[in-house]
Order: structure tokens, then sequence, then C-alpha cells
């Protein structure tokens, strides 16, 4: 059976590709399909595969502007031609999953959400004050055409596996479509339990505008406290701008060194509505308490007053009362590491396989 692997594009280790790092171990040989590749920002795992790519790869800069090439993503996906594979399984937020495969082929999308740029986050990306006038007046007419071929490609998909009950959700809503579930992978055995820290809150994030770090650096300006950012994004120049001198940004940090903050700090910040949101595991599994927005994929990987505090709006005031419970709160480093303990790398890994081994036998057996 000849398999293959597709991605919307390689351009760093987040989450997503955490998790197509694990399908490359599972399926060593096969290649991998992706709309644009910034060579080097990969693991050795990835970087080693044959890795195929769209012409986007070569249009001017790719390498950070990629995004505003988002109307010619449909074409760019449709230009693979797969029709030598048996199996393609695609990891996705954006187009992969919209890939062209062979009518008896089977198609596994293992989908982190529904492209948000033009579904439940359309607003945080193009609304007024996030994105200049031309931009926001080209999606007023790129949007609907986007969400129209993004509904009627998802009859590709054979069948869906969602990261998060609220992504499973949006996948009904949007596509009609019934998925299964399997949480992403966490590196549990990269972090340490530590029982000790320093004065100081962490954000580990992208800085893009629907990540809501604006919010903490605004609500850590006003409070006076130590906050430090590992990050980069085209958020960041704005950020530093409204940002205290009791802010750090830290810019992008290597997975030993976002290890030891998590380990030093007093809790993780975590403002925005996430799909999943893999980054709280590793702080819980380095016992370190989480404070989240409720809402989104936190729901299901925080528990409140056990391994973290929920805050129900995103506003400074909000966040601040949720400042304050946390510090009446006594909590158990061991209990929170040993909840994060239960979304392992390990346990991905073997219920992706099992998964998709199953429903090889059953697409074989309809035949």
């Amino acid at each position: 059976m000849k398999i293959a692997l597709v991605h919307d594009w390689l351009t760093g280790m987040r989450g997503g590709e955490k998790c197509l790092e694990v399908l490359c171990e599972l399926f060593p040989d096969a290649p991998i399909y992706t709309l644009l590749h910034n060579k080097g920002t990969m693991s050795p795992q990835i970087e080693s595969k044959k890795i195929f790519t769209s012409f986007i790869d070569n249009l001017p800069g790719k390498q950070k502007q990629y995004r505003t090439y988002l109307p010619l993503f449909p074409f760019a996906i449709a230009q693979f031609d797969l029709t030598e594979y048996d199996l393609v399984i695609s990891t996705s937020h954006a187009v992969a999953k919209n890939i062209r495969v062979r009518k008896d082929a089977i198609h596994i999308c293992y989908c982190f959400t529904p492209m948000r740029y033009i579904w439940d986050m359309y607003e945080q990306y193009f609304g007024k004050g996030k994105a200049g006038i031309g931009i926001r007046t080209a999606m007023m007419v790129v949007a609907p055409m986007l969400r129209w071929w993004d509904v009627k490609t998802s009859s590709r998909v054979t069948y869906f596996i969602a990261i998060s009950e609220e992504v499973r959700g949006r996948i009904k809503k949007h596509y009609n479509r019934s998925s299964d579930m399997i949480y992403p992978p966490v590196d549990t055995e990269q972090f340490q339990l530590s029982t000790t820290e320093e004065d100081f809150y962490l954000i580990v994030s992208a800085l893009v505008p629907y990540k809501r770090v604006d919010l903490a650096v605004q609500a850590f300006t006003a409070n006076g406290k130590k906050l430090v950012i590992a990050g980069t994004g085209p958020e960041s120049g704005k950020l530093k701008s409204i940002a205290g001198s009791n802010i750090t940004f830290l810019g992008w940090q290597s997975d030993k060194e976002l290890a030891q903050l998590y380990a030093k700090c007093t809790a993780l910040i975590f403002p925005g509505e996430e799909d999943f949101g893999i980054v709280p595991l590793e702080a819980q599994a380095s016992g370190k308490p989480i404070v989240a927005f409720s809402k989104g994929g936190a729901l299901e990987t925080i528990i409140d007053t056990k391994t973290g505090i929920f805050f129900a709006e995103q506003t400074v005031e909000s966040l601040q009362q949720a400042f304050e419970r946390l510090s009446l709160i006594k909590f158990n480093s061991i209990d929170i590491r040993q909840h994060a303990l239960g979304f392992s790398r390990t346990i991905f890994k073997q219920k992706m396989k099992d998964y998709i081994e199953e429903k090889v036998r059953q697409h074989i057996h309809k035949q």
C-alpha cells in the first residue's frame, strides 16, 4: 500500500507539526506534500523526509508572509497529483484536507480545525483594526468563495478525526460530516516535574491576533507583575509597543529552553480560544497551573481549581479576577503532572496507529 502525508505548510515546529512528526514515525517511507517548506525550520524527523511543495514555495516573501497568498491556496493544493497513493493522511487546519485523491483511495484527515481564517475566527484576522482596509475589502469578496470551495471539497475526505470535541462540533457545523476524536500528542517526557517557582508568569505562543496575547500584555502592564513571552509572529511589533517594562519578549525558544521556562514560572497564561492547546499540557506536565480563557479546547485539558483557573471573558478585568482566585488556591504539582500524562505522545501514537489500521481494514472489506 502506497501512503502519502499532506500538511498545510512547514514553517516551524508547533502543535500541528508535532502531530505530523508522529505520523512520519508511523509511516517512515511516506513522502510529505505541502504548500511550502522553509528549510531548516522543522525537526530532523520531518526534514529527512521527501518533501514536495507547490508553487507557493517559490513566491516572494513566502518565508514570513505566506498567509497573504491565502486566495491562491485552493489552486495550489489542486496541482498535486496523488493518484498513485492508496492511503492519504492529511493533517490540516487550512487546505491540506482538500487534496485530490484517487476515487478508491482512503483519505483520513486529522483535522486541527476547519479553516479558521474564513470560519470561526474571520473577525480576529480580518475585522476592523485587525487588517488594513484593502485586505478587508478583498476578503469580503474572497471569503465567501473560499467557504463554498471548502465545504464542497470536504467530501474528498473519507474519514475525519477531530483533535477535540470543540473541533468535532465545528466539522459537523461547517461540513455536516461526522468525525471521531483523538487528542493530539504532548511529549510529556520532555518536561520534568517542578515544585519550585520564580516570580514570573509565562506565555508560550505564536504572536498572531487570535491568540489574544494583547489581552495579557494589557493586564500585566496594568498590574506590574512580571510576564515572559516566548514566541514570534506578525503581532510582535504591536505588542512590544504597548508593553510595560515588566514584560519581556524572548522570541523563539528551543524545546529545551521552553522546558526550563515552564519549570521556573509561577503559572502559564493562556488567553486565546484554541482548538485544543498543547502548550497548557506541556506546562501541566511540568506541574504548573494554567490561567486560561474558558472556551474552546482548554475546557478539555484543564480542570478548574485542580490544574488551573478559568476566566470567563476576554477582558483585562476578567483576567485580573482570575489572578486573585489563583492566589487563593494551593495547587498540587504532582496531581497536575499526572493529569497531563493522560495526553502523552505514546498514547497518541498508539491510538492513531490502531485507528488507521482499523479504517484500512474496513475499506478493504467493503471492496
